[in-house]
């Protein structure tokens, strides 16, 4: 692998409980210091809690604790991104240091804009990954509709898109393993 970071943006999306979290923390595991994971909730979690006296560590769990401050971050996070679609992908590449890798993993794309800027940005280097799990497998892992999360568009915001690189079907049929291949392979063809 050489030449200029990053090499290769893998831009992941999917509805909440579809496991987004759960293949990018495989995929990063595999290609281990090749990589990194850019959480675009990252920066936008650390100054919500900073602004509001939160945990941001919890509020990047999967758990109880952020799903409570939920709405409120959206209406918080979309005020500062009707200004600037790009602030917080840009905040989160500088947080996580992303310069420093060949291989991105985007784990939270949620907005058409999200996919603007990685497409404008990195162009051919962008692969898009969409992961799908079914209602009934989403809500054993937890997953209740909410509304004013749900139908908002940090949830239904790309599913407009019909064209995507990778479809992934999470559903637990599949090993963390064989779920991430592709991306691996992927990566030895740099």
């Amino acid at each position: 692998m050489s030449g200029e970071n990053p090499q290769l943006v893998l831009v992941f999306s999917g509805k909440r409980k579809s496991g987004k979290d759960f293949v990018t923390d495989i995929l990063k595991e595999r290609l281990a210091e090749k990589s990194v994971i850019i959480r675009l909730s990252g920066p936008l979690k650390e100054c919500f809690a900073k602004d509001n006296g939160l945990d941001y560590e919890k509020l990047l769990s999967a758990g109880d604790y952020k799903e409570k401050y939920r709405v409120d971050m959206l209406k918080w996070s979309e005020a500062i991104r009707n200004k600037d679609y790009t602030y917080f992908c840009k905040a989160a590449i500088r947080k996580y240091e992303a310069e420093k890798f060949p291989v991105w993993i985007i784990s939270d794309a949620r907005r058409l804009t999200d996919l603007r800027y990685f497409r404008e940005n990195y162009g051919e280097r962008m692969k898009t990954v969409r992961i799908c799990a079914s209602e009934e497998v989403r809500s054993w892992r937890g997953w209740v509709f909410t509304p004013g999360v749900d139908d908002k568009e940090t949830e239904c915001g790309l599913d407009s898109v019909s064209e995507w690189d990778f479809r992934l079907e999470n559903n637990g049929d599949l090993s963390g393993e064989e779920l991430t291949q592709p991306f691996v392979d992927l990566v030895e063809k740099l």
